[in-house]
């Protein structure tokens, strides 16, 4: 009881502090053009702090923040003494208001597609958080692969859409290529489902939450680049069969036979690893 109402006081305090920074700081605008849409409502902001909570195992475990904006989500992880948080953001007016309400963040003023991720974190594990961008919301998980062996845990708030496809299974229509290639290295979770006037602007879509958490897979047993080549190449053509998508890389029909009449969305990932290790024969 006296936790749930010391959470109650600190949620609280939270909201009032919120409501007077947000009055104050009204210049700090939400610009289409890096897909910005500020979350106002606390109570989401908090589920999604406590969505990294599960996989600390260390104190002070390091966490990056992408595309703090006013830092609604940035309050709550500073609150939380188990992660040593580290936050980028591309947007000046957003880093000013960030710089000028939390002095005791280490901020970092950029483009995180273009950081290179071992000179903030030059040892060691960490975890990826964010209310992400829908603009890029793709690239960043394509990133977070290429540190895979370092980012144990990914989670966040993305496109509705975008999170049904990560999470998605074999056979269903939103299975593509995010969804092998992610779920090839890390667990994901569909979390909750956000609406729109949670934001503002509100965007157009409803958003999701989810968590993508690291397999304990140490190698594909195949060659990579070319597993990335077979799931891009099949799922660029997806409503032909694998006979046609992938005849460039076939050169040996019999060896992948019982493939060829396959569609890509019917293929689970050990599939399509089972496939490449088979095409790998047959390429220069």
């Amino acid at each position: 009881m006296e936790k749930r109402r010391k959470g109650t006081t600190i949620f609280l305090i939270n909201q009032i502090l919120w409501t007077t920074i947000t009055n104050k700081m009204q210049k700090v605008r939400a610009k289409k053009s890096l897909g910005q849409h500020f979350l106002k409502d606390l109570g989401v902001a908090q589920k999604i702090a406590e969505t990294i909570n599960p996989v600390i195992t260390d104190t002070r475990f390091p966490v990056l923040e992408i595309g703090p904006g006013m830092g609604v989500l940035t309050q709550f992880l500073l609150q939380n003494p188990a992660i040593s948080l580290t936050a980028i953001e591309l947007d000046r007016e957003s880093v000013a208001y960030l710089k000028e309400w939390y002095p005791e963040l280490n901020l970092i003023e950029g483009d995180f597609l273009k950081l290179d991720l071992n000179n903030v974190f030059p040892s060691g594990q960490f975890g990826v958080i964010g209310n992400y961008p829908y603009n890029i919301s793709s690239q960043i998980f394509f990133k977070v692969l290429e540190y895979k062996d370092r980012i144990p845990v990914c989670s966040g708030m993305i496109q509705k859409e975008v999170a049904e496809r990560i999470a998605s299974k074999p056979g269903k229509k939103a299975y593509g290529i995010l969804s092998v290639l992610l779920q090839a290295w890390y667990d994901i979770e569909y979390l909750f489902t956000v609406d729109e006037n949670v934001f503002n602007p509100p965007p157009k879509v409803k958003s999701a939450v989810v968590r993508l958490r690291r397999n304990s897979r140490q190698s594909l047993g195949c060659d990579e680049r070319l597993f990335k080549t077979v799931v891009k190449t099949a799922f660029n053509q997806r409503r032909k069969q694998l006979r046609n998508s992938l005849h460039e890389l076939i050169s040996d029909e019999a060896k992948v036979e019982s493939y060829l009449t396959k569609r890509p969305e019917q293929l689970s990932v050990e599939e399509f690893i089972n496939l490449t290790k088979l095409l790998e024969p047959c390429q220069n």
